[in-house]
């Protein structure tokens, strides 16, 4: 069995899905999301229907899950000491089936089911022939994934490797210009559609909202469909082991401060090394370095180079049992939703 990667899905014994989040997981346990869950109202499936647990993914929206598996499926909920937060994980022993997006999408290739099927295979070959990749570098996850789409539902490309996925981000810029328009960005009315939304879900302004989204190059429309693509490491990019690293509480604060490297801000989670960090308000610590975002909203919305501001939860960061810094954490179940991050412009 692989290890689990960002963005895959797992199936619980009682038929609940979960989007795995990260690649560093413990021995026993697989850290996810919940995100389907069976019911005779829900509007995706066949034979057998599931509603969406988690209708967008927002803290908030996130604890609520949480709550709904303490009181129904408790042994779905830990408490991670490494991390020092309760999070939703799932055991091993109540794991029936993991779900591999790029499989899944290699089986779509060799025999699409139905449209929306056919327009996914069509769209990975464009941008895997324009990118210059294999196919074998991309993936399908979302409800194409686990078999349970409808016709009106997205598609949910995967991107594995920092390299493959920079060829992808370079060839999909330039798609979106050229004129016979195979891809495109997405349509204004939805544009608005969505930074509506995001100002309401994520406490931020219609500016702020609007220099986010015009930093989004992964989200666009292909054949009458809305899709996105997300990058995600490849087992050999992964350096970490669970348990190597400890977080330990300390605040919330709100800085600012210098992106000095942004090379892993496109997964999840997002990671920028920072200097010149100077607090606004809350805890104050020397030897703040790191932002860490496990909000899909700000992956790579900072660059290299820019200042920026942010509100999170400080932790001290441990390396084997010794304090090796301080970061702050965007995404924070303390913060509730309303932390962030913003280029300062």
């Amino acid at each position: 069995m692989r290890s689990f990667r960002d963005r895959d899905y797992v199936e619980t014994v009682e038929g609940l899905f979960f989007t795995v989040i990260g690649n560093v997981h413990p021995t026993s346990h697989v850290i996810a999301y919940l995100k389907y869950v069976p019911s005779p109202e829900g509007k995706w499936g066949r034979e057998k229907r599931f509603k969406r647990a988690l209708p967008y993914y927002t803290v908030p929206m996130l604890l609520d899950t949480i709550s709904y598996l303490k009181q129904h499926y408790p042994h779905y909920v830990t408490f991670f000491d490494e991390l020092g937060i309760e999070m939703s994980a799932i055991p091993l022993s109540k794991l029936l089936k993991h779900y591999c997006p790029e499989r899944r999408l290699q089986e779509m290739f060799e025999k699409p089911k139905d449209n929306l099927e056919a327009i996914a295979i069509d769209l990975a070959q464009v941008i895997a022939d324009e990118a210059g990749i294999s196919i074998n570098d991309l993936g399908i996850t979302g409800s194409l994934l686990i078999d349970i789409h409808q016709p009106f539902s997205d598609i949910d490309l995967i991107v594995y490797g920092r390299d493959g996925a920079m060829k992808v981000k370079e060839a999909l810029l330039k798609l979106y210009e050229e004129p016979k328009k195979r891809i495109e960005r997405l349509p204004k009315d939805r544009l608005e559609e969505l930074m509506e939304r995001r100002q309401r879900l994520f406490y931020l302004s219609r500016n702020d909202v609007e220099v986010i989204c015009s930093r989004k190059w992964n989200r666009g429309f292909f054949k009458g469909k809305e899709f996105s693509i997300h990058p995600v490491k490849r087992d050999d990019e992964v350096e970490e082991v669970f348990g190597e690293f400890t977080y330990k509480p300390i605040g919330l604060a709100i800085i600012r401060g210098i992106i000095v490297d942004s090379s892993e801000s496109m997964f999840m989670p997002s990671r920028w090394l920072v200097s010149e960090v100077k607090s606004l308000c809350g805890v104050k610590v020397e030897g703040l370095t790191e932002l860490c975002s496990y909000e899909g909203l700000y992956v790579g919305v900072v660059n290299e180079g820019e200042m920026f501001e942010a509100k999170g939860k400080v932790e001290a960061v441990y390396h084997r049992g010794k304090l090796d810094h301080y970061r702050l954490l965007i995404g924070s179940p303390e913060a509730r939703g309303q932390d962030y991050l913003k280029p300062i412009i």
